[in-house]
């Protein structure tokens, strides 16, 4: 795969690597045990300069795209899944801002994001409102120079550590999605506290918080993109440009968790060989390989088109984050089976990998609902592919599109 890389592309791969390798695998268990935040881990990702590399240049980022956010996801997820998606949530909640903010908020909360020294997190999702993010229900209502929020989010990634927020509400709750605005709100406003915290099966470094608004007042000048109504478009491009960042979480997890899979079997013997002698467990690492390596091409794909510019990413985002997830269940369960009775056991690695890997087909988007987005854009891409078989159709005189 290094040959498909560009030279930037393998410098963030070996650095991302090297924090992984000495920061992230070591205490990825008692991260794992404790539930605690890797500050650690953040100190070494701004020492190595791996932060805000989705954020562009003239706001202190790196500029260089989702492909090397990707990058640096996969190898953190190599070793921690929590890790992986503590780092790519910054660049969920911090597109809204690049995307729709105006130049006096982009130059106020990019900059600190891209440091390193700010954690930003993304609400959207509420308890009646997951993926359908068109009926959520928290409203912002203008009062004066002011909006006053109310309502209440869940699922919020870094909840627990991020000190800024993008938060959507509706702005005019009569016009439904039409009316969905997004607001950029701080940790220490008056009204709005961090509630309780999720007990995950999964990523459990990750801190998953509810989020609770109560006549919280924020200045109009928080309002994103300084205008009204556009809350549900801005949220969809983010996850469009956000979601092989999750693709790339489950493809570090895959890839780590098939290590640890040849390793073991490897070295554990059986019937006086090694397991990986066995046929059998050689077809299912055979599988497991190249169930990989299509995930990762995939997931580099969408990466890819979109930092190209494309308007229209959201088929290919799509795909990558519906396979890298799958993929990402299945070779962590089949590697949970090659470490056979020590899979199922905590003292081993692998059955983490597997419980991180769960939660991969869930967020931002679930796999089902991915499925739709993709059928969709198959829909409206049919009139072209039947204009093409209308030239190519008399080739076939027996064909009947009614038989």
């Amino acid at each position: 795969m290094r040959e498909l890389l560009s030279e930037q592309n393998i410098d963030y791969v070996e650095r991302a690597r090297e924090v992984a390798e000495k920061y992230v695998r070591p205490v990825a268990a008692e991260l794992d045990r404790t539930g605690e935040y890797g500050w650690d881990i953040l100190e070494a990702l701004k020492s190595a300069e791996l932060t805000g590399v989705w954020i562009p240049k003239e706001y202190g980022g790196k500029g260089t795209g989702v492909l090397d956010l990707c990058l640096i996801v996969e190898q953190l997820s190599r070793a921690c899944g929590g890790v992986g998606v503590s780092y790519a949530v910054n660049a969920l909640g911090s597109f809204p801002i690049i995307l729709g903010g105006t130049d006096e908020q982009k130059e106020k909360y990019l900059p600190p994001i891209a440091s390193g020294d700010s954690l930003i997190a993304f609400g959207l999702s509420e308890k009646a409102s997951g993926s359908d993010a068109g009926s959520l229900r928290t409203t912002a209502i203008r009062d004066g120079d002011d909006y006053v929020i109310n309502g209440h989010k869940k699922w919020n990634t870094n909840g627990g550590v991020a000190s800024v927020f993008t938060i959507y509400a509706l702005t005019e709750p009569d016009k439904g999605m039409r009316g969905i605005s997004a607001f950029i709100v701080e940790k220490d406003t008056p009204g709005f506290t961090v509630g309780k915290r999720e007990d995950t099966m999964g990523i459990r470094t990750a801190s998953v918080n509810e989020l609770d608004f109560v006549d919280c007042r924020v200045p109009a000048s928080q309002l994103l993109g300084g205008s009204e109504g556009g809350g549900f478009r801005n949220t969809m491009m983010t996850l469009d440009r956000a979601r092989p960042g999750v693709a790339a979480q489950a493809l570090g997890l895959a890839q780590g968790a098939f290590e640890w899979a040849l390793r073991y079997t490897s070295e554990r013997r059986q019937f006086g060989q090694t397991v990986m002698s066995h046929q059998a467990v050689q077809f299912m690492l055979a599988d497991m390989a190249t169930q990989i390596e299509a995930a990762r091409q995939l997931v580099y794909a969408s990466a890819r088109l979109i930092d190209s510019g494309a308007k229209n990413v959201t088929k290919m985002a799509a795909m990558g984050k519906v396979f890298a997830t799958d993929t990402a269940m299945k070779v962590t369960t089949d590697a949970v089976q090659l470490f056979g009775g020590y899979g199922y056991c905590r003292d081993y690695p692998i059955e983490k990998y597997m419980r991180d890997a769960k939660i991969t087909q869930i967020y931002e988007g679930t796999n089902q609902v991915q499925r739709l987005v993709i059928g969709r854009a198959l829909t409206r891409e049919l009139k072209e592919l039947t204009e093409h078989l209308d030239v190519t159709v008399e080739h076939f005189p027996d064909y009947d599109p009614e038989s």
